[in-house]
């Protein structure tokens, strides 16, 4: 598959120049959007102001609800599923002002941000377009200074590499509320459910049942994220657990909040 580097002068939306090294690039997305895998030579912290994305890079795959944002390094193959309508809200930097103001940061990894009440009102506060440098400069740095690095195990699903592995994590994304059996699965995938039970773990830290109930969860996060008004019970019952206290049980498990929680806080 062919990588494109792809120039912020392609993007469509407004963009707006801060200072030397940081660009602002604001762009409303419909859902059902997809950006193929694309790189920038800039690093970026990609936010939703409103709506749900998927972010999906080598190392997995993200579900961004407004409360989450990624960090993606520069020249970081990556794509964006839009799952409902967002508002996306996008800081690139330059690689020479990330290694002069942010010389102690560790960023040469894609990790999820936690949007905090401040991340969120400066990362507003830059797109409202007020022209004044010294704001807007000190605004960066606050968003900065907020970039809490935070691998969420609720939003994260890491993906595998070794082909016949990935082939069987595949089968279980499109279908994650199904209950697929490892057996059935390393048969379609053309190896043993011994095999495939060892590379789960080799490949992604997680058991097979574990990865599994992570995809499930993360279904479930989606759902919610997409639309808080749905019936947590019925949700339970539509992902294939046998009672709701058998579902909040797992998505607690995972999150460490019981589903109703998870979509008041939406």
């Amino acid at each position: 598959m062919n990588i494109v580097e792809k120039p912020l002068s392609n993007i469509r939306g407004r963009h707006f120049a801060a200072g030397d090294g940081v660009n602002l690039v604001a762009v409303a997305y419909k859902k059902g959007v997809r950006l193929d895998t694309h790189m920038h030579r800039e690093a970026q912290l990609v936010y939703a102001a409103k709506g749900t994305m998927q972010v999906t890079t080598p190392k997995g795959r993200w579900l961004v609800p407004p409360d989450r944002a990624v960090w993606v390094p520069a020249r970081l193959e990556h794509a964006i599923d839009v799952l409902a309508d967002i508002e996306m809200r996008t800081l690139y930097f330059d690689l020479t002002w990330l290694s002069r103001e942010t010389p102690h940061m560790a960023l040469d990894s894609e990790f999820v941000v936690r949007v905090s009440r401040l991340l969120h009102q400066a990362i507003l506060a830059l797109f409202d377009g007020r022209d004044d440098p010294a704001r807007t400069q000190l605004l960066i740095r606050l968003a900065m200074l907020e970039l809490h690095q935070a691998e969420d195990p609720a939003t994260f699903i890491p993906l595998p590499h070794e082909p016949r592995c990935r082939r069987a994590a595949d089968i279980v994304l499109s279908d994650p509320t199904h209950a697929h059996d490892i057996d059935d699965l390393a048969r379609t995938v053309g190896t043993s459910s011994r095999t495939l039970s060892r590379l789960f773990p080799a490949e992604t830290q997680l058991s097979f049942k574990s990865w599994c109930q992570r995809a499930r969860i993360a279904a479930a996060i989606e759902k919610l994220s997409v639309n808080p008004n749905v019936s947590v019970k019925q949700l339970a019952a539509d992902l294939g657990y046998a009672s709701f206290p058998a579902f909040s049980h797992a998505f607690r498990q995972v999150t460490g909040r019981t589903p109703s929680a998870f979509a008041e806080e939406k």
